[in-house]
């Protein structure tokens, strides 16, 4: 992506979009910063060696602009009919819950993921990670401006559901880093309800195991389940690396990924929202279960190993950082305890 000028000229004015929309001060300012930023990704999401890209494209392209027209005609038609609605106490209200709805709609959020998971399935894994993470600033930046509690609590039971029940029957990683996606924007919307400070580290603790788990898929060109079966002739510690990072944005405890979703209990718990934290928790789960279903086939089968293996991923020095930060996410039962007093 990056050694062609032109895609990372494309890649500065994505990065300058959501720049614009986050610190605008004006409708039509947020409306351009979010224009740009979807005409700045559509030839991102071009590939000539991958057939699905270019209707990928064309799905993003058309959901993003039906979302921003949505957002434009509300923003003209509240603010022609000002007068009227004041009088009847309606504004507010009408306009937060279209406002929502179309930055849901953006972000990919549920009940509006439709077009998610079948994007994803069509992008390269750069794209894929671009989409799940820098993709998501912006939109759910303007939630947390607008926060409607009532649609925002049925919003979250709703992407904490379908995250999880929708992995189960997936076979490409794709969908179900999407459908992992969509369970993990649950958890960001629900850490809006305590503070903006929150979500903001849950988003980049979730931004940095997503990379650390793309970045695995990507070196070694998986893109289905069956395709983990030729990690059974890897080396171990691949396989462990594997095992940790998809178990740490699960967020499985002791690992690093279990923190954010910690400091989210704990902010949940002391504003009395238990019901919520108990349907999170437990739908939760079901996305450990698909998380396993991508590394079972490398630890429950016998398999042989050849010796030039290890001096090849050895001598990767890619392979060797994800390896530490794979290892590092054991120490975050121990980043829990130290760091969590200081709040």
């Amino acid at each position: 992506m990056f050694k062609n000028p032109s895609k990372l000229l494309f890649l500065i004015t994505l990065i300058l979009g959501s720049i614009i929309t986050i610190s605008s001060t004006s409708w039509i300012g947020i409306w351009m910063g979010l224009e740009i930023n979807l005409l700045s990704f559509i030839p991102l999401m071009m590939n000539s060696n991958n057939l699905l890209s270019t209707e990928a494209s064309l799905k993003y392209f058309l959901t993003q602009a039906l979302a921003s027209a949505v957002l434009l005609f509300t923003i003209i038609f509240f603010m022609m009919n000002k007068e009227f609605f004041s009088q009847i106490n309606l504004k507010s209200y009408f306009f937060n819950i279209i406002f929502l709805s179309t930055l849901m709609l953006k972000s990919g959020s549920a009940p509006f993921h439709f077009w998610f998971p079948e994007v994803m399935e069509g992008l390269t894994w750069m794209n894929s990670l671009i989409l799940m993470t820098w993709q998501k600033i912006a939109p759910l930046m303007l939630i947390s401006y607008c926060i409607e509690m009532k649609f925002l609590i049925i919003s979250i039971i709703c992407c904490i559901l379908i995250g999880g029940l929708g992995g189960l029957n997936q076979t490409s990683l794709q969908k179900i880093m999407a459908y992992s996606s969509i369970n993990h924007l649950g958890w960001m919307l629900s850490s809006m309800i305590f503070s903006e400070a929150l979500w903001l580290t849950y988003f980049l603790f979730y931004s940095f195991l997503s990379m650390c788990v793309i970045s695995l898929f990507n070196m070694f060109n998986l893109n289905h389940i069956n395709q983990t079966f030729s990690l059974t002739k890897m080396n171990p510690v691949i396989k462990f690396s594997m095992f940790f990072s998809l178990m740490s944005l699960g967020g499985l405890p002791p690992f690093l990924g279990f923190f954010p979703k910690w400091l989210v209990i704990q902010a949940l718990s002391s504003i009395n929202q238990m019901f919520l934290l108990f349907l999170m928790v437990s739908l939760t789960l079901i996305t450990l279960f698909f998380y396993i279903r991508v590394c079972f086939s490398a630890f429950m089968l016998n398999y042989t190993e050849m010796l030039w293996n290890y001096s090849f991923y050895y001598k990767n020095f890619n392979m060797t950082i994800l390896l530490m930060i794979s290892f590092f996410s054991l120490f975050g039962l121990i980043l829990i305890s130290v760091i969590y007093p200081m709040f």
